[in-house]
């Protein structure tokens, strides 16, 4: 009989992630997560997946395709909110430890 995957619900998130490559962003404890942008309908989200990727093998770039993107940088605020480099807020729709891996999903939220 297979066993279920250990999913576990995170409430401790990176205080700042900051683009490191065209598919890597870096927390501050030198984390390596990779993202996927999904656009489901008119709402936009970002799932991100901490993976362990040694630096040597990212290549550094803060292209002008990248950036228009993807934010260069997130940084947590209080309340679950993630505010980028462009000052637009993103929420935590999930943050979970599947067997061991972290996955994050974020969303843009709409100005009010």
């Amino acid at each position: 009989m297979a066993e279920l995957p250990l999913k576990v619900h995170l409430n401790s998130h990176p205080i700042c992630l900051k683009i490191h490559g065209p598919w890597v962003y870096e927390d501050e404890n030198q984390g390596t997560w990779l993202h996927l942008f999904m656009e489901t309908g008119s709402v936009l989200q970002v799932l991100l997946r901490q993976e362990d990727i040694p630096i040597g093998h990212i290549a550094i770039t803060k292209s002008l395709l990248t950036s228009s993107i993807m934010p260069l940088m997130w940084t947590l605020h209080p309340g679950g909110q993630y505010e980028d480099h462009m000052g637009r807020f993103w929420r935590i729709v999930h943050h979970v430890k599947v067997d061991g891996v972290e996955e994050m999903i974020l969303e843009l939220m709409e100005d009010d």
